[in-house]
C-alpha cells in the first residue's frame, strides 16, 4: 500500500509480470487500511513515521505469519523529547533523531514479542550505504506473552512521558 498511484501502479505491473497471482499492491492510506484475511506477509519499505506503526498494527490483527519492516523517520517519538531532563540526548539533532529511532524500534520489538511474533531488529545493509539501515523481522509463532516485555514498554513510555502509536492503537483495541 503506498499513496502514490504510480508506485502501486508499477508494483503490480511486476507482480504480474513474473505471475505472483497472490501478490497485489494497493493505492491508499495504510492507518484507514481495512483487514484482508489471509495474508501471509506483510513488507514495510520505509513506512515514514507511524505508518510502520500502523502496517504492523494491522499485522498483528491478521496474525500475519511473516512481517519484515523497514522504518524510516521515527518523528512521533523525536518530537516529544524536548525535557531539560534529557537535554544531553535532545541538543543535539543527530543524537536526539537516532535515540527516538531506537526507541521507537525497541518498543515495536518488544510489543511484536508480546503478541506472540518472534522477533528481531537485524542490519540490511552496511551503514555506508545509510544510517537508516535497521528493519525488523517477526514471525508469528503465537508464542506466550511474557508480562514483562509489555512492562518494558510500559516502563519507557512512562520514564520519557512519550506517547508511541503501535502501542495505542493496541492498547484501544484491547489487545494489550
Amino acid at each position: 500500500m503506498d499513496l502514490k498511484e504510480e508506485v502501486v501502479h508499477k508494483c503490480n505491473q511486476i507482480a504480474e509480470k513474473y505471475n505472483y497471482t497472490h501478490l497485489h499492491f494497493f493505492t491508499g492510506d495504510i492507518s484507514q487500511y481495512m483487514e484482508e484475511q489471509n495474508v501471509n506477509m506483510i513488507v514495510t519499505l520505509h513506512a515514514c513515521d507511524t505508518a510502520t506503526d500502523y502496517a504492523l498494527f494491522h499485522a498483528i490483527q491478521m496474525k500475519c505469519r511473516y512481517i519484515f519492516s523497514v522504518p524510516c523517520c521515527q518523528h512521533e517519538i523525536n518530537m516529544q523529547l524536548k525535557s531539560d531532563k534529557y537535554h544531553m540526548i535532545t541538543r543535539h539533532g543527530i543524537l536526539k533523531d537516532r535515540i527516538s529511532a531506537i526507541l521507537t524500534d525497541s518498543i515495536r520489538a518488544n510489543l511484536l514479542q508480546y503478541m506472540g511474533y518472534k522477533t528481531q531488529i537485524l542490519e540490511y545493509i552496511d551503514t555506508e550505504g545509510s544510517l537508516k539501515n535497521l528493519f525488523i523481522r517477526a514471525t508469528f509463532e503465537n508464542l506466550k506473552s511474557n508480562a514483562n516485555l509489555l512492562k518494558e514498554v510500559e516502563d519507557t513510555l512512562n520514564y520519557f512521558q512519550i506517547h508511541q502509536t503501535l502501542y495505542e492503537l493496541l492498547k484501544t483495541k484491547d489487545c494489550l
